[in-house]
């Protein structure tokens, strides 16, 4: 079987989607961050988790590996590097928008969620009805990436992934 090119296992590497968010790939979150085919014939992948400690990336490494590995890509190495940390502005905004569709409200740009305690909250959009007439119910969601927000219009709650 043919060497697949870079190009080629990063098209492939959208097939891996996040457990949590099953709607968002491992590129849509920009977990993955490199991809290097060693002289060796090594295939490394770079991939960097969205919260240290994240109990999906054990599973995005092995579906990672298993994507490849169908793929005819072997041997496979996946290297988690912390620096520099995720930040939601590695998201695509095709990612934004699954998000949106999904029912999640998508990170606010130019927002830093941990100086909530100390600055305004940022202002976020209801996925239901639009309304940013919003209020946060709790720091911490169904995930720790995600926040539990109501909308005051619709009355429905929502998760928002927070920025960071």
């Amino acid at each position: 079987m043919p060497t697949l090119t870079t190009a080629a296992i990063w098209a492939v590497l959208e097939a891996v989607s996040d457990p949590e968010i099953p709607v968002l790939t491992v590129t849509d979150l920009g977990i993955v961050r490199d991809v290097k085919l060693h002289d060796d014939g090594l295939t490394e992948i770079v991939i960097t988790p969205t919260y240290s400690g994240c109990p999906a990336m054990n599973t995005i490494e092995v579906n990672i590996r298993a994507v490849l590995e169908e793929h005819g890509v072997a041997p496979v190495k996946v290297t988690t590097v912390l620096q520099p940390a995720w930040t939601t502005d590695w998201m695509t905004e095709r990612g934004r928008q699954k998000l949106l569709a999904y029912g999640i409200a998508p990170p606010v740009n130019g927002t830093a969620d941990k100086g909530a305690l100390f600055a305004e909250q940022p202002e976020v959009a209801c996925p239901q009805c639009g309304s940013v007439h919003t209020e946060l119910v709790s720091q911490f969601g169904s995930t720790a990436c995600k926040a539990m927000y109501r909308c005051l219009d619709c009355r429905e709650p929502f998760d928002y992934f927070k920025c960071h």
